[in-house]
């Protein structure tokens, strides 16, 4: 089992750093994930993550008390707004752009009313 859950847990890093390229895929929710299945597979590298320099300390405040960084607020504003101006730009159907539209404003919501650290 420690290697299932080992291996989710490094799909989960690769998903988070490709989420930092990708606006529409979210980073800190797969580092969460994966934290959790390092917690349950490895010393080791639940250590790593914890410390890493870029990833630890977000994890850490979300773990302490569920708070995003201002930074990190910021930069999830500007992917959503660059996604939703393309999904204009690209001519997206008017019912799949509302759609993004109230689940993008529901993820805005959430994030700016989390504690800022």
């Amino acid at each position: 089992m420690h290697y299932i859950w080992a291996t989710l847990g490094l799909i989960c890093v690769g998903l988070a750093v490709v989420g930092i390229a990708l606006p529409l895929l979210p980073t800190v929710p797969f580092l969460l994930l994966a934290t959790f299945f390092f917690a349950r597979s490895s010393a080791r590298l639940h250590t790593w993550l914890i410390t890493h320099r870029t990833f630890g300390p977000m994890i850490l405040d979300w773990q302490n008390s569920g708070a995003i960084r201002p930074a990190a607020k910021k930069a999830a504003t500007l992917s959503v707004a660059a996604v939703f101006g393309l999904s204009i730009l690209v001519s997206v159907p008017t019912q799949v752009l509302i759609i993004q539209a109230v689940v993008l404003g529901a993820v805005m919501t959430f994030i700016w009313t989390r504690p800022n650290d």
